[in-house]
Parts: structure tokens; sequence; C-alpha cells
């Protein structure tokens, strides 16, 4: 009589126990620091840079809802970090990644232990996002705010995450940009603003590039693990000519709006970063050129938003 063959559950919390705890022999073991992958902090604290430039340019500024602005920011990249490390690592997809080790495919921190360190951060976010909806008193913040805990979680989790289907990068692109850069701005000038709207889709499309990048170097392994990102769909060569066009139209959108504020032209030296990122990009063949491209573009994220928030800000600054 033969075997009813077992089915495997889409929910990765029920699919650990399919997998080895032996760590893999390719990854080192990590610690809870790397784990969190403080290298991929840059990409949250740019768009709050943007958007506190806009809010001083409104002659608003508050330094209380701006550091809790960062501090959903942060907590909310860190617990999908943690959340990322676990849903991937319980269904076996970092088992053979070519990148830095993670914490659950290690076996060097306990499974249900990275889930809980996720949700902690994602709590610390809301947290943190509670308090500025009590100063500001703008009370569909929350909803804002749960909306962004929730694709943080079924990215890679839940039984059908959307990372699987090649919607990381339009998730990225929208809680990175827009929504952080301009809820920065909001949250202190009470009114909608088209620099933070312009600065929002900018740091969204470098926001996207940094995971376009990553996936990139990851499109054999994930072909193998059957994740399905932005990357693998398209292929490398089609995927690399996509990451440059992230990377060059937030430079050309600050060179329409230095026609606008000529302060804002000086943004252009985010090139001296982002022209070799894109050298790079066209020229690589390795997963070590890759990963030190990966670490290229995250601070090509901070130098253009550090440029354009300065930039945009200067005239007020400089008057006061």
């Amino acid at each position: 009589m033969a075997q009813k063959k077992k089915h495997r559950s889409g929910n990765p919390g029920k699919q650990a126990h399919h997998h080895p705890k032996k760590p893999v022999a390719r990854q080192k073991k990590i610690g809870w620091i790397a784990g969190a992958r403080p290298h991929t902090l840059p990409v949250a604290i740019a768009p709050v840079i943007v958007g506190a430039g806009v809010a001083v340019r409104a002659h608003v500024f508050d330094l209380t809802l701006l550091l809790l602005a960062l501090a959903v920011a942060l907590f909310l990249q860190i617990g999908v970090n943690y959340a990322n490390d676990y849903s991937d690592g319980v269904r076996g997809t970092d088992d053979h990644r070519v990148g830095p080790g993670r914490l659950t495919a290690t076996g060097a921190k306990r499974a249900e232990h990275v889930r809980i360190a996720a949700f902690v951060f994602f709590g610390l976010a809301l947290l943190a996002g509670i308090a500025i909806t009590v100063l500001t008193q703008i009370w569909w913040l929350i909803a804002v705010g749960l909306v962004a805990v929730a694709a943080a979680w079924f990215y890679t989790g839940g039984k059908r995450p959307y990372g699987y289907s090649g919607l990381g990068e339009v998730a990225v692109f929208i809680f990175f940009g827009p929504v952080a850069t301009m809820g920065t701005a909001f949250i202190q000038m009470k009114a909608f603003s088209f620099w933070a709207l312009a600065g929002g889709v900018a740091m969204g499309l470098l926001a996207a590039a940094v995971l376009l990048i990553n996936n990139i170097r990851d499109i054999d392994t994930d072909r193998i693990a059957r994740k399905k990102t932005l990357a693998t769909r398209l292929g490398q060569r089609a995927s690399i000519g996509l990451y440059v066009v992230m990377l060059a139209l937030p430079m050309l959108g600050a060179l329409a709006i230095g026609f606008l504020l000529t302060d804002v032209l000086y943004v252009q030296f985010g090139w001296l970063i982002i022209a070799p990122a894109i050298l790079i990009a066209v020229t690589a063949r390795t997963a070590g050129e890759f990963i030190t491209l990966l670490k290229l573009t995250t601070w090509s994220t901070l130098v253009y938003a550090v440029l354009f928030g300065l930039m945009i800000a200067q005239p007020w600054v400089a008057a006061a």
C-alpha cells in the first residue's frame, strides 16, 4: 500500500520541523547584532532625513517628533530583518545563500526566538507611533502603523508572502519612500507637501534598488528555493537595467527640481557614489562584487538623503 504524501504547510511556523537544526556549512554563525543587519539601517534613516528637511523649509521643526519618527523607521527595519531571517530560515530559503549568514538558517538562534525578536521590535515601532499620535492628535496614523507592520511581516511571512511573488520592491518603494518621507514631514507640518512627495519618490526608488541588487545576487539560490523575486522573474540582465534606472531617476529628478530651487543642484554630487555603483553593477560577476555593490547602494541612499534634505532646508537654515 502506497504511503500518503505529507502536505507541507505554507505557514513558516509550521514548517520549522522539516529543516535540520544543524548550521549550514557555507555560513558562519552570527549574533543578534549582526542578525539585525545594521548595514541596512541607512535605508530607514534616509527618508526621515528628507522629511525633516522639508519640515524645516516650512518653518516647523520638533526634535521630539523627529526622534520618534526615526525610532519608528529603525524599529520597523530591524523587525522586518528578524522576520525575514525567521521566515526564510524555516522555509529553507537561506540554506544555500551566498551572502552573510542568518540566525535561523545557521542554527545560531532558535527560530521561535528570532520570531519573538521580530515582534518585539514591531511592538517598539508601534509604541513610538502611538507616542507620535498622542502628541499630534492625528489618530489615523495608528492605521498607517498597523499596515506598515503587516507589510513587514507578510513580506516573507504567512502562507503567501508577497516577497516570494516579486512584489518586495513595490512595498519597499511605498513604505521607505513616500510613506516614511511624507509621514515625517506631515507630523510636523500637519499638511502634505510637494517637496516631501518628490523626495519620497526618490527615496523609494533608491530603497527599492537596495532590495533589487540584493535579490540579483541571490537569483540562483532563490530559484532553487522557488522564491520568485522580481530579479528571478526578470533575469539578471533586465534586473541590472532596472537597477540602473532606479539609481539614475532620483538624480535626474533632483536636476529637474534644481531649475526651481538652485540649491538642489548640489544633490548632483551624489553621482560621486552612484556612478561607481552603476559601473560595478554592469560589470559585476561574482557574489563578492554584488555584496560590495549592496553596501555601496545602501550608502548611496543615505548620501542622497543628506544632500537633498540639506538643500531643501538650506535657505531657511541660513536665514535663521
